[in-house]
């Protein structure tokens, strides 16, 4: 049983990734505006952006940019070819849980360029923060890409459903009926790397009945 778990960050540098065709989110086309912008504060001396480490995936074209900042964690997608950012992910605190939840689970959320949908980035970005011991949870609303990356991680990462009032975490299964998913407090989970039910129940408190 894991009674504490590193912070996941530290062994993300220098950790190779392998980058998996899987389903990406689709985003609106204005994301080309901020996606510019990133690209643009990188290359700016002073931007605290700029020259932030890279890591190179298993294809030579793409290459990650990583930051930490408020808890939350940023992860870029460059397009090392093109000479532009592809998309990102912001691995977000959950308001929703307490302090000792907060210390393993993030919520992410990606954004891709529309010429980079489906060419498994995000699901490269979500398995690596997996493999590092990061356990993920849902936001309120999922995209029906974002639900269906859910599922195809969830082939090789434990997926449940929690409900998520007052701070606290509830275990409804594995799965559960169409009208409990529709409620705004029903989220998914994913479990990293390392990471039992049990495990992760006594780390977030989780209530299993």
């Amino acid at each position: 049983m894991l009674t504490a778990m590193p912070p996941f960050w530290a062994s993300w540098l220098y950790r190779p990734v392998e980058l998996r065709i899987d389903v990406s989110p689709i985003p609106p086309k204005q994301l080309e505006g901020e996606c510019a912008s990133i690209h643009d504060r990188i290359n700016t001396p002073g931007d605290c952006l700029y020259g932030i480490a890279e890591i190179p995936l298993s294809d030579p074209r793409f290459a990650i940019r990583y930051r930490a900042a408020d808890g939350e964690f940023y992860v870029y997608v460059e397009d090392l070819q093109e000479h532009r950012i592809a998309g990102f992910t912001v691995f977000s605190r959950l308001i929703e849980l307490d302090k000792r939840a907060d210390r393993i689970i993030r919520g992410p959320h990606s954004k891709f360029d529309v010429a980079y949908q489906r060419k498994g980035l995000a699901s490269c970005i979500y398995r690596w923060a997996l493999d590092a011991g990061l356990c993920l949870v849902t936001g309120a609303r999922q995209s029906p890409g974002a639900h269906a990356l859910w599922h195809k991680l969830a082939r090789d990462y434990r997926l449940g459903y929690v409900d998520i009032t007052d701070k606290k975490m509830r275990y409804l299964g594995n799965s559960v009926e169409p009208q409990v998913l529709n409620h705004l407090n029903t989220r998914m989970f994913l479990l990293g790397q390392g990471w039992s039910l049990g495990s992760f129940a006594a780390a977030a408190r989780m209530q299993i009945d």
